[in-house]
């Protein structure tokens, strides 16, 4: 069932909120069992299995996505199912591969990566995980490239449910055992999850198109693979560089714990206050500003799918206007969370990690207002994969991770900024990233954005960080601070979306997309 872009958008913007939501209970509920020792442990495997399985699907969701937007523009069903079995045969034997040689050498892994050689029971007990999520997120992105978001939607929800109910009951089995063993078990929740994600998508594969599930696996593997070179060339010429550019942003990852306590320690700190220092920033700030990216990052899922289909039918206009929306739409949600992360990432810092941490929220007030950066990242990047500019977007993550990295080791080590160097570095390459996007979409395809609406909704955005302010200082003194930020957050935030209504930036036909209740609602808004 195809989607319109923006049904398909707020489809998996709900499901990625309910997800994250799910996400941080998972965490506190793990946190409480296993406590710090066993978070320790979760922490250093995670990781690297979220990294190897970056590796096995090899940029896959994204260029089956494109290819299938395509294939389904050209109206081929059988060119559809060819490239879903040659991601599928790719990923699987990336992850069999993978799977093979960590059985093996676990132990070996274990002690060369982790200072804690009880990760090693953790690390295998991961394996599992490797194949069942590479081919879950290769069906989703075969879904999200007919533009049926619903399948991607209810799979996370699917997943996240299954491990809430079972980390509790995982993790106390294996309790008796030792720490590493309950930390494993939480680790086989996550496979649980996985799977039933997995097996719901399968089941909507067979419902959706019985015949093509019958005729997906009618030839013999290595028959369809080696007939099929030119397709597999094309998957890869997408998926290469999408790969490539996460590993660069996976290895920037994975220095910047290395770099910055060195630099706190050349700045002429203790090793131990460097460690808690860096822990504050990257443990505690810069989780709070990436949390609102859920909801560009469904923006992200649904326009590639949407900008190769445009594309491909050789619709111009239809391309600007569907990255143009997207633009809009990540303006219009983004700039509400970057006025409340700036003006109250101090009382929201004190209320989440206690008073003793009130320096994080001064950490997380210097990264905030960047933050509108960083939503427009993932969707621009996307809008240039969907244009076959995969390189360009591994390009641009090249240059923006150099810089960041380079800057964050000299910032950093500076005495006169220590810690909130680390901050410039990170604020200097979220900017730069998202700046080389936007200026590879105006050089690739002339893009251009209406100045007069980004304008309003940047009043809009100023009249709410202002009201947020006066009203948290001079109307809700005596209250605590979870009921300051509720009713302060709100008030402005009602106060932005009526500003928009009346700047005529949000009209009827914006609401009457919204699923469900957009009909009902749109009886309430004017006409842009």
């Amino acid at each position: 069932m195809k989607q319109s872009f923006f049904y398909g958008t707020v489809i998996l913007i709900i499901a990625g909120g309910i997800t994250k939501v799910f996400g941080f209970a998972h965490r506190i509920v793990l946190s409480r069992i296993i406590g710090a020792e066993g978070m320790g442990l979760y922490q250093m495997v995670v990781p690297l299995l979220y990294f190897l399985i970056t590796v096995t699907t090899f940029g896959l969701p994204v260029a089956i996505a494109k290819q299938v937007a395509e294939t389904e523009a050209a109206n081929n069903p059988r060119l559809t199912r060819r490239f879903l079995l040659l991601a599928l045969s790719v990923t699987g034997g990336i992850s069999l591969f993978i799977c093979v040689l960590l059985l093996l050498f676990a132990q070996w892994i274990s002690g060369m990566l982790f200072a804690d050689p009880r990760a090693h029971i953790v690390l295998l007990a991961a394996i599992p995980v490797i194949p069942i999520s590479g081919i879950s997120l290769v069906l989703r992105g075969y879904f999200q490239g007919k533009q049926n978001m619903i399948p991607t939607a209810v799979s996370q929800l699917v997943e996240q449910v299954v491990r809430m109910a079972l980390v509790v009951v995982m993790t106390m089995s294996f309790l008796s055992a030792g720490i590493e063993y309950a930390t494993a078990g939480a680790v086989a929740s996550i496979i649980f999850g996985e799977a039933a994600g997995l097996l719901y998508i399968l089941w909507q594969y067979r419902k959706s198109s019985k015949k093509a599930a019958a005729q997906l696996l009618d030839k013999p593997l290595l028959m369809t693979v080696s007939a099929s070179k030119k397709s597999l060339s094309q998957l890869i010429h997408v998926a290469l560089p999408v790969t490539l550019s996460r590993i660069i942003g996976s290895i920037a990852y994975v220095l910047e714990p290395m770099l910055v306590p060195y630099a706190l320690v050349i700045a002429g700190f203790t090793t131990s206050t460097a460690t808690g220092l860096y822990g504050q920033f990257a443990g505690m700030a810069v989780p709070l500003l990436l949390f609102p990216t859920f909801l560009t990052y469904s923006l992200s899922v649904s326009l590639v799918p949407a900008v190769a289909e445009a594309a491909y039918q050789k619709n111009a206009p239809l391309v600007h206007r569907r990255i143009y929306q997207a633009m809009r739409i990540t303006l219009v949600i983004g700039a509400p969370c970057t006025v409340l992360l700036t003006i109250f990432a101090e009382p929201l810092c004190v209320l989440l990690y206690g008073n003793e941490y009130r320096e994080v929220g001064v950490l997380l007030k210097e990264l905030a207002p960047f933050s509108v950066f960083l939503f427009f990242q993932a969707p621009l990047a996307a809008a240039l994969q969907g244009l076959d500019y995969a390189q360009v977007v591994f390009r641009n993550t090249l240059i923006s991770a150099i810089v960041k990295t380079v800057a964050m080791f000299f910032f950093t080590a500076h005495p006169a900024f220590g810690i909130h160097g680390a901050v410039v570095a990170l604020n200097i390459g979220i900017t730069l990233g998202t700046l080389l996007h936007f200026a590879s979409l105006i050089k690739k395809i002339g893009f251009t954005i209406d100045l007069r609406e980004f304008g309003k909704i940047a009043v809009a955005m100023l009249l709410m960080g202002y009201s947020g302010s006066y009203i948290a200082k001079h109307w809700f003194m005596d209250v605590s601070i979870g009921q300051l930020l509720t009713a302060s957050t709100f008030i402005s935030t009602l106060l932005y979306f009526v500003l928009l209504v009346a700047m005529r930036v949000l009209g009827k036909q914006d609401v009457r997309r919204i699923p469900w209740i957009g009909e009902q609602l749109a009886v309430f808004f004017p006409r842009r």
